[in-house]
This record gives C-alpha cells, structure tokens and sequence, in this order.
C-alpha cells in the first residue's frame, strides 16, 4: 500500500492490488477515509466514496488531490509501470 504523500493529516495512497482500475486515489485521516476517481485526460476528479467526511474536509481533501495532482498521477503510473 504505497503512500504518496501526507498533508494536512491526511495520508494519500494507493492499494497495491487496483492496478487494473482507472487511476484513483484514497485518502485518510483520523476516521475520515474516501477514494477519488482522477481523470488525467480533463484534469478532473470524481469522489467514489467518501466516510465520516464532513464538508470542510471533502472540500479541504478535494484542494490538496488538485493541488497534488500531476504528483498522484505521475506516481500511479511509475507504480503500476503505466
């Protein structure tokens, strides 16, 4: 379970096993934990779920994968040999 990142409290990664999926990211911090679909042909993202978010942390998770995201993609892509 490679981690790609910690930020904020929060702890971004990938499960080693989700190679065959579309790029995506999990995200954790305290009981809080969600998963992000990434589009890298539109530079979007899509939440496929999201646990004990509130909406100050879904905002504050959905700005740190933006800020972060050329790093989670490249990192996807070196992992999982893209």
């Amino acid at each position: 379970m490679p981690t790609i990142l910690y930020i904020l409290g929060w702890r971004l990664f990938f499960y080693s096993n989700e190679g065959k999926e579309p790029i995506h990211v999990h995200a954790q911090k305290g009981d809080m934990e969600c998963k992000f679909w990434i589009d890298d042909k539109i530079m979007d993202i899509r939440e496929d779920f999201g646990y004990n978010l509130t909406p100050q942390a879904r905002k504050e998770i959905r700005k740190i994968i933006f800020q972060n995201f050329d790093l989670i993609v490249k990192s996807w892509n070196e992992y999982f040999k893209k």
